[in-house]
């Protein structure tokens, strides 16, 4: 059967995906991000591509341990650039991408630990010059040096657009969920450790980072010397109380009413 015309003009397309380490919401034990694993599914669904990974931090065993997710997914072969706690991995990514020329990163939205702001893809976008498209859900075809994509907008709505390569990209939560990661191929990968010199990041060594946790809800004061009295304000329902309902209104009472509310909330300011 003879190859599609599409599939010949993606053969020669190169992605490298930059990877970084989850945890469990639950128990916390470390694996790979939810966003980054389907920015790799998208990478492997491409027909044609080759597909490399990238990771740039400290090679610790807790880090080795996440990134063996990716390798269960089929892939053979991580890099891992060594970095100190506090570098700033802008720099040495730079210099990575722009030794071996990708046609496309991928990335995820933002990372799951540590600092997390979402601002190393368009840093390094900046750094090397290329187009950045944010909010990627799936990519159609790839054809003389342009990538057909569909971007993720608000209330499920999809754009498609024209990129020019070389890009990066970054996928959107609602991207093809990855697939599971096998134990076998997950040990059988290789993690290639790359050591750099690391460039410190002041700002980022001065910040103290702390475990996220989810805050305990506020109960209601109830002044009762009753304990079934306290109980039974505690499991109540909370009213609204504030609302009004209208009804056989003319439209322009209608219109008045819902003005006035919208001011009061503060969403409309004369």
């Amino acid at each position: 059967m003879k190859p599609r015309e599409s599939d010949k003009k993606s053969a020669s397309l190169s992605i490298s995906v930059l990877v970084s380490t989850g945890r469990h919401p639950i128990t916390g034990r470390p694996g790979r991000a939810d966003q980054d694993s389907r920015a790799v599914e998208l990478a492997m669904n491409l027909q044609g591509g080759s597909v490399s990974l990238l990771h740039a931090g400290q090679p610790t065993e807790e880090c080795k341990e996440a990134l063996r997710g990716y390798l269960g997914m089929g892939i053979d072969r991580i890099s891992l650039i060594e970095q100190s706690e506090h570098a700033d991995i802008t720099e040495v990514l730079t210099k990575t991408l722009k030794s071996s020329n990708p046609s496309l990163v991928l990335a995820g939205t933002k990372a799951e630990q540590g600092e997390g702001s979402g601002l190393l893809p368009f840093l390094l976008a900046e750094s090397l010059g290329w187009s950045l498209v944010s909010g990627l859900v799936s990519i159609e075809s790839v054809e003389n040096g342009q990538a057909t994509i569909l971007q993720a907008l608000p209330r499920g709505q999809r754009r498609r657009l024209k990129v020019r390569l070389p890009a990066i990209a970054t996928v959107d939560e609602s991207a093809e969920r990855a697939r599971q990661s096998a134990f076998g191929p997950a040990r059988r990968g290789t993690i290639e450790t790359i050591s750099e010199a690391s460039h410190i990041d002041e700002t980022l060594a001065s910040f103290e980072i702390k475990k996220a946790r989810v805050r305990p809800k506020r109960l209601k004061i109830v002044k009762s010397s009753s304990a079934r009295d306290r109980f039974k304000a505690a499991a109540a329902k909370s009213g609204g109380g504030g609302g009004q309902v209208l009804s056989d209104v003319s439209a322009q009472e209608g219109a008045e009413a819902i003005f006035k509310l919208l001011q009061e909330e503060n969403v409309l300011k004369l």
